[in-house]
């Protein structure tokens, strides 16, 4: 079996900073590097490096950058048969200031990314038979994610859907096609509408996700841990303890890792202790799939920390 991620490729220019700058300030930064990114190819990343069959949907540039991305997505061991190369666009580009507490800013241009449409979608098709998940995420155009999520439903495989960058126009008949939608508190509150802060607001808001469709509703709180609300139980995961470095990408270590434990056959309880390791391992390293921890990395992380 498999995991498919249907999603954005993007190539990361990390600027470290002391503190992130106010609108119309310059500061000098301590550091640069450029790195593997977009939400899609993030996540694909980090369920691949868990050990899972992984394959990517998407679109690149016919550009240099395109051809730095096909070849780190490669050398994770990702399946890029379905990674098109668009001869009319660059490849997305995403310009993200880091600050010595770990905090981002990021600006998204996505180029390719914008593109998916009905080739990659006629692609899944073809993946759907040999999957057990497919990963979305709100970085191609919400269109292509709509049918995504349905065809992937209609064909009995379960549908991931991380909602960012936030929104609050997701179609209402979107929600039931999804198993699961795990927003951060930003996005949560924007699907919602009211402010999601705390454990409690956070409860609110995924069953208010439920009462749309969704079957099982994740909260990710940072450093405060996770809240995840099912048919017949509400859960809470707290946060591991470690020094973060770089917040950047650890929603999407987390949907990789809970999409890697639903493919192992873990029950949903423990794919979100899954999920929620395998953020805590990658904020511990700056930037986003080099941040993305081995299989034995996170097995020793959960021995020691479980």
């Amino acid at each position: 079996m498999s995991i498919i991620v249907f999603g954005s490729i993007n190539l990361d220019l990390v600027a470290k900073t002391p503190r992130l700058p106010v609108p119309g300030e310059t500061i000098i930064g301590s550091n640069f590097l450029t790195a593997g990114g977009g939400k899609g190819a993030n996540q694909a990343v980090a369920a691949a490096r868990l050990g899972v069959s992984t394959h990517m949907i998407g679109r690149v540039g016919n550009d240099n950058f395109g051809e730095e991305l096909l070849t780190n997505l490669q050398s994770y061991g990702l399946n890029t048969d379905n990674i098109s190369i668009d001869k009319n666009s660059h490849s997305g580009v995403a310009i993200i200031a880091v600050d010595d507490g770990g905090q981002n800013n990021i600006i998204v241009i996505p180029g390719a990314n914008n593109h998916l449409g009905d080739a990659d979608i006629e692609r899944l098709q073809k993946l759907l038979p040999g999957a057990t998940s497919l990963l979305l995420q709100l970085e191609i155009p919400l269109e292509v994610v709509h049918r995504a999520a349905l065809i992937a439903c209609e064909a009995g495989v379960r549908v991931i859907l991380d909602p960012a960058p936030a929104r609050s126009d997701l179609p209402l008949d979107l929600y039931p096609l999804i198993d699961t939608i795990a927003p951060n508190e930003v996005e949560a509150s924007q699907l919602v509408g009211f402010a999601v802060h705390d454990t409690e607001t956070a409860i609110k808001a995924a069953k208010k996700l439920q009462e749309r469709g969704v079957k099982n509703a994740i909260v990710k709180l940072g450093d405060r841990g996770v809240v995840a609300v099912t048919a017949d139980r509400t859960l809470f995961v707290p946060a591991f303890a470690v020094e973060a470095i770089d917040t950047v990408a650890a929603g999407d270590a987390f949907n990789g890792g809970l999409a890697a434990a639903l493919d192992a056959g873990l029950s949903f309880s423990e794919a979100v202790v899954w999920g929620a390791a395998a953020g805590a391992l990658c904020v511990t390293k700056m930037g986003a799939q080099v941040a993305m921890c081995d299989r034995a990395t996170f097995d020793a992380f959960l021995d020691i920390s479980l």
